[in-house]
């Protein structure tokens, strides 16, 4: 279902050892979870946070020591209360794997794949309230275009923004293939299309503004390095750019506050062998800091 991504390099910047204690805070469909568990033997446990209910009701069967597992449905921008509310206190590490799985694209039906046709829908927790299909049919162009262009880095920007605004005045944007057309029809005919779908930043864009991802990594970062133990490890893996830079920056302030020790001078990559296997992590990049000074509780 979903191939856990530069999983020998996060039990590495992790590095668990028996008892200890790890939050998961993206658990999807278990991949790193499981071989944490198996590390933290025979009383460590895991705190691990999903945001997708159907995600969840996939875990049960995949995780056999259920006793030693928290699974919390919510998002990890409520992180330290959830650390509270569950009284999983003594975290030695913290793990956030910013990449959306296989399931995702393929089965969930959302619309975040530009290669099928599906409701524009892009939540990834359907308790979320904003779809796709909203911001498509109902934000202004203006607005529009600043998204394709900060989110999508899409240099089209506001000629897609544009022709969706013309679209929408005939008739309703619902489907992953109406907008892929739009999109297509916003390029200048000299246009040369290359290896990468023209519609990929746009879907990228509506993606990240859907589910607030920017945001929700800014919120949950300061929370993480709160509940981490003295000596505890983060580690994050971003996929593209613009999370990546929220990452760097993050760590290096908290560096400079000598509250974490940077373990990664550059960003760990998937290697050849698995970009093979595994075509997916060539964008990921790892990031892990260790933990200096106490918790905060």
């Amino acid at each position: 279902m979903h191939t856990p991504v530069l999983l020998k390099e996060i039990i590495e910047y992790l590095s668990p050892q028996s008892n200890e204690n790890f939050i998961d805070c993206t658990l999807g469909f278990t991949g790193h979870a499981k071989t944490i568990l198996e590390k933290i033997k025979p009383n460590g446990r895991v705190l691990g946070i999903e945001w997708d209910i159907e995600k969840i009701k996939n875990q049960k069967s995949k995780i056999k020591d259920e006793e030693r597992i928290i699974v919390v449905n919510d998002s990890y921008t409520n992180l330290r209360d959830i650390v509270e509310r569950e009284r999983f206190y003594h975290v030695n590490g913290i793990l956030l794997d910013l990449g959306m799985s296989s399931w995702d694209l393929e089965q969930s039906g959302r619309g975040f794949s530009f290669q099928k046709d599906e409701p524009l829908d892009m939540r990834y927790s359907k308790n979320q309230d904003l779809t796709a299909q909203e911001i498509v049919n109902k934000w202004t162009e203006q607005k529009l275009a600043e998204i394709f262009r900060d989110y999508g880095q899409e240099r089209f920007a506001k000629n897609i923004a544009r022709k969706i605004v013309e679209v929408r005045c005939q008739q309703p944007i619902k489907t992953t293939s109406q907008l892929v057309e739009v999109i297509r029809k916003s390029f200048p005919r000299s246009y040369k299309f290359g290896r990468q779908s023209f519609a990929a930043r746009t879907f990228q864009a509506l993606r990240i503004a859907v589910n607030s991802e920017l945001e929700n990594l800014k919120i949950v970062l300061p929370q993480a390095v709160q509940v981490l133990e003295k000596g505890g490890r983060l580690v994050i893996i971003s996929f593209h750019s613009l999370e990546d830079r929220i990452v760097k920056n993050f760590l290096k302030e908290e560096q400079q506050k000598n509250t974490l020790k940077i373990l990664t001078k550059k960003p760990i990559t998937a290697s050849l062998a698995e970009i093979k296997e595994n075509p997916r992590c060539r964008s990921a990049k790892l990031r892990a800091a260790v933990k200096l000074n106490h918790s905060i509780t």
